[in-house]
């Protein structure tokens, strides 16, 4: 476990806890040999879970308990539970999420073996009812953010736990039951057939699934997913935007997660790294589903904050992939291009002012300007093609 983080007498995973008086099942099993013979006698083989309880009267929590609640019945899963011989992860973030929290988790498929509910400091219920579902369901993990960090942390908190417990495959659910648990198969199918480490949902690909998806998100997301096709280096990749992913334990072990980008952008900065590191990325259409949620997203400064994080995120790629892990000379032709890109563009300014601020002919300025800027934008043309063909050829971990 990290050190930042530990397990309280409820079950609950909070951050700069200290005290080492936790009970554990183990210890109570070894030191009360009785009630460990009736635990293990009533264990139950092929994907179930035995449930032993506490508290109890022999074994009375601790009085300082950091839930603001009283703490619910602890359970713990005995028996594992799979997909296809792989343990699920799933992690839902959530902040002031009291309304659709508790259908969201609800809705999660039996077969996934863990659910990671982190609650980013909400103001609202939702961590009362996160504390609640997680005392009817051994599978629910608790964690509680002292301070709010954003949906990217929060996400990231729970890869931090999936690897600690050594689960398979992680996927993401949002706390607002935005997401459709029975498509859950289809991001999770092409990660367990090794055809790739990370899915995403597609909502863009058909008019029928964006149903219900304003014109303005619509445009939005359009423009974000040309900046991320070239930022990341995943051209195939469409709708990055959508939250609703799964990957796998390795490339999450591979990737630096600390810096991850902490809140709305962080699918495109992990897009990025994913392609830094060789990981295949594969789309699965699904339908967007709208209901009460609302989206915490406001595009009118959305687009231009995310359009710097890809921007640093762009050099970034080129530094690590082209230059630093191995060399490709699109390097240069991004490089001159977008320099003579620059000075086209510029000199075109120039040749308006001439025109009609000094009053004097345009036609030299404007038309060196032209060849300058084509040449310039013809290299950035060819670098991107290169880029391509690098992502199609990408071998990575495989």
């Amino acid at each position: 476990m990290p050190d930042n983080y530990m397990e309280d007498s409820s079950g609950v995973y909070t951050e700069n806890k200290t005290g080492n008086g936790d009970y554990t099942i183990i210890s109570l099993i070894d030191n009360y040999s009785a009630i460990g013979e009736i635990v293990r006698a009533s264990s139950v083989v092929q994907n179930t879970s035995a449930q032993i309880q506490y508290p109890s009267p022999l074994f009375p929590l601790q009085p300082n308990s950091p839930s603001p609640i009283p703490s619910p019945i602890k359970y713990r899963t005995v028996e594992g539970i799979t997909y296809r011989n792989h343990t699920i992860g799933v992690v839902i973030p959530a902040y002031n999420e009291e309304l659709l929290i508790g259908e969201t988790i609800s809705s999660v498929p039996a077969f996934v073996s863990k659910i990671y509910v982190v609650d980013d400091c909400s103001k609202d219920k939702t961590w009362a009812l996160i504390m609640e579902h997680a005392g009817e369901d051994p599978r629910i993990v608790p964690i509680h953010h002292e301070k709010n960090k954003g949906v990217g942390a929060s996400i990231i908190t729970g890869y931090k736990k999936v690897i600690e417990d050594g689960i398979d495959i992680a996927a993401v659910m949002a706390g607002d039951n935005q997401m459709d648990p029975s498509f859950l198969p289809n991001l999770l199918n092409p990660i367990v057939d090794g055809k790739c480490d990370y899915t995403m949902g597609n909502r863009l690909i058909n008019p029928e699934y964006r149903k219900g998806m304003s014109k303005w998100r619509f445009f939005g997301n359009s423009i974000l997913t040309l900046l991320t096709k070239i930022a990341s280096g995943c051209w195939q990749m469409i709708d990055p935007q959508n939250g609703y992913t799964a990957v796998s334990r390795r490339a999450l072990e591979r990737i630096d997660l600390e810096n991850v980008y902490p809140r709305y952008g962080y699918c495109n900065d992990l897009l990025v790294k994913l392609n830094v590191w060789g990981f295949r990325v594969i789309n699965v259409p699904h339908p967007a589903r709208y209901g009460q949620e609302k989206s915490g997203i406001k595009y009118s400064t959305y687009i231009f904050r995310v359009s710097r994080l890809l921007l640093k995120d762009f050099l970034w790629r080129l530094k690590m992939k082209y230059i630093m892990l191995s060399f490709h000379p699109l390097i240069f032709y991004y490089a001159l291009g977008s320099i003579l890109t620059i000075i086209g563009i510029i000199g075109g300014i120039y040749a308006l002012y001439v025109k009609f601020i000094i009053g004097a002919p345009m036609f030299v300025q404007a038309t060196l300007s032209l060849l300058v800027f084509s040449i310039g934008a013809q290299l950035c043309l060819f670098a991107m093609l290169f880029d391509m063909e690098q992502e199609k050829n990408m071998s990575g971990w495989y």
